[in-house]
């Protein structure tokens, strides 16, 4: 799996994964209890990953929809 999205916003995840589903692209959120353990102050960022074939029509699909995503 390769890492997507990184963000300490849970909208951007939670917007990135239903784009991502309506393409019928799996993915994982990671570092979720993390973020819970921490408080949730969002201080600790969640990634998003997606198999590793997947990854360059997700982070087309992020970048159409106004994502900024870290340079591969």
């Amino acid at each position: 799996m390769k890492q997507l999205l990184r963000t300490t916003d849970p909208m951007k995840i939670i917007y990135a994964k239903a784009l991502l589903s309506g393409e019928d692209i799996n993915c994982f959120e990671m570092d979720v209890h993390m973020s819970v353990l921490e408080g949730s102050l969002g201080i600790l960022p969640r990634r998003l990953m997606v198999l590793d074939d997947d990854l360059a029509q997700a982070r087309r699909i992020l970048t159409d929809n106004d994502f900024e995503l870290e340079p591969e």
